[in-house]
């Protein structure tokens, strides 16, 4: 999950007040820029800390689950290096290039390394034949399953289940992430909101949403019932 094509020149975009059409202009902020960096290295160092320890913990494992979490795992530390170099070069390693990018996938890639984050008992993943085969821009779609995956981690209740569902509707590609938690007000700001609050707070969700919106794409918060809270990306489909 190199950074070439996510979030490389976000530094520069800054500066210039805004990443493309899509998205709001941004001020440039020296500290909002900071908070981003940090927030972004704090995705794939947890990323990297749930694959070693499912391989440490999970006795269980499959040859292709091996082989999957050895491939996220490279992926992340290869973002890692991309992030700390072009941040010591100050070249902009955060980057919403306006811009397609050369490398796509078919979904159901991205989803099985994203999927493996989650440990196999809280794990609840549906994906039609039609979305998995639906090609994504490798880059940032696993940048933003993984920051939703692991906000799901992060924010939902310690043993609850997390769900990944991906479908094709008719308003184009949808992914869901689930969770056991609760839609609340702090979420519904978070992905209003058009620059980032102070603090860490709803960091995330925003950049998801920048990310989201260089190629069309959107993210909104549904209600499930019993409960449980669902956030939902839509991407335009490849055969609109």
């Amino acid at each position: 999950m190199r950074g070439r094509h996510g979030f490389q020149g976000l530094l520069r975009g800054f500066r210039r007040g805004g990443v493309g059409p899509a998205t709001p202009p941004v001020p440039g902020d020296p500290e909002l820029l900071l908070r981003v960096l940090c927030h972004e290295f704090r995705t794939p160092v947890s990323t990297l800390t749930s694959l070693t320890r499912a391989l440490a913990d999970r006795p269980g494992l499959t040859g292709d689950d091996r082989r999957v979490i050895s491939e996220l795992a490279r992926d992340q530390a290869a973002h890692l290096q991309d992030l700390l170099r072009d941040a010591a070069a100050s070249t902009g390693a955060l980057a919403l290039a306006g811009q397609p990018e050369p490398t796509t996938v078919p979904l159901v890639e991205i989803l099985r390394g994203v999927a493996v984050l989650v440990p196999r008992h809280r794990r609840r993943v549906r994906v039609t034949r039609r979305a998995g085969a639906c090609p994504v821009p490798a880059g940032r779609t696993r940048q933003v399953l993984a920051n939703l995956v692991q906000n799901a981690l992060r924010h939902g209740p310690a043993d609850g289940r997390i769900g990944i569902y991906a479908s094709v509707r008719r308003a184009g590609l949808s992914i869901l992430v689930t969770d056991e938690g609760r839609v609340d007000d702090a979420l519904l700001a978070a992905l209003r909101r058009p620059a980032p609050a102070v603090g860490m707070s709803g960091l995330g969700l925003w950049i998801v949403r920048r990310l989201l919106a260089v190629d069309g794409g959107t993210v909104r918060a549904h209600r499930l019932r019993p409960r449980g809270v669902a956030l939902e990306v839509l991407l335009p489909s490849p055969t609109a």
